[in-house]
């Protein structure tokens, strides 16, 4: 693609999660407050070209941009082979 030389090249993700309530008590709720992530390349290429090979990764990233960017979820369940709407789970609440 771009023949770019990377001696090294590291990518490390960190979320800031929570989990609280309880199953048990039906009240369970969970999220993500930041996610952060962490790049660390050694090449011997010009530095413009490795910042803009980073910026081309993280735009073409599917889960950054899953992220950043609030998209519709729909989810369906099955159970025992019949469809089954589920309050506040199914599409048709």
């Amino acid at each position: 693609m771009t023949k770019t030389t990377f001696e090294k090249a590291t990518c490390r993700v960190e979320f800031d999660y929570f989990l609280k309530g309880s199953v048990l008590k039906g009240d369970v709720n969970s999220g993500c407050r930041q996610v952060r992530t962490h790049f660390k390349v050694e090449s011997s290429d010009s530095e413009e070209k490795i910042l803009n090979i980073i910026r081309l990764a993280k735009k073409g990233c599917y889960a950054e941009q899953m992220v950043q960017t609030a998209v519709p979820l729909t989810s369906t369940v099955e159970l025992n082979g019949k469809n089954i709407e589920l309050e506040g789970v199914t599409d048709n609440d």
